[in-house]
């Protein structure tokens, strides 16, 4: 059970997170140019496209025999479920030091919701195991996989009028050193009260 909910709340905030990139708008990541781009030719809503794209990419591992995890379902559902009411609760700011900060924010928390969301352990984001699996069924390196995938939905995103910007070089500079931080905290904090919860299951056993 608190597995799940530290799943369910990383995965919120995580949603939450991009939501506040989006709203920045000085640019996104790959795969969130790609649903920007998309949502630009098709209407349908940042959050619903979100999810769309997850559910195709999750399809993708049956080819490259992956196995998803709880985790990897729930990613499909709820990242971009929450990034909607993200985009319905935030405004979209007004000069450059309001984008700024709303974009610094975002990309701070998700950090954090990466690292909340995958120290349950309970099954990679779609995306994340779209690469490993290639990198399984291919023996190309994983950082060659990622960056092959990355650039083309980077390119296709661009292509479709795809939001891109400084913040998305930002974002591809920053990210992966500050979740290097995030995820071993939270790792330690979530074994550490794994554990005082097992301690006192088993004092309250022999009580």
């Amino acid at each position: 059970m608190k597995s799940l909910s530290w799943l369910i709340t990383g995965l919120f905030l995580y949603g939450i997170a991009l939501a506040m990139l989006v709203q920045g708008a000085l640019g996104l990541a790959p795969w969130n140019t790609l649903t920007s781009g998309l949502v630009e030719i098709t209407g349908i809503s940042f959050g619903m496209m979100t999810n769309l794209i997850g559910l195709v990419v999750l399809l993708l591992w049956i080819p490259l025999r992956q196995r998803p995890g709880v985790g990897t379902v729930l990613n499909v559902l709820l990242v971009g479920t929450s990034a909607e009411i993200g985009l319905w609760l935030l405004p979209q700011p007004s000069g450059l030091v309001a984008q700024v900060a709303l974009f610094t924010g975002g990309l701070l928390l998700l950090a954090a919701a990466t690292g909340i969301y995958i120290a349950p352990g309970l099954g990679p984001g779609p995306r994340d195991g779209l690469m490993t699996g290639l990198h399984e069924r291919t023996g190309a390196p994983v950082w060659l996989c990622r960056a092959g995938v990355e650039i083309t939905v980077l390119a296709v995103g661009w292509l479709l009028g795809g939001l891109v910007g400084i913040g998305t070089v930002a974002e591809a500079l920053l990210i992966g050193p500050m979740v290097h931080r995030t995820l071993p905290f939270f790792r330690t904090v979530y074994a550490g009260r794994s554990a005082a919860a097992a301690v006192a299951a088993e004092t309250r056993a022999s009580a």
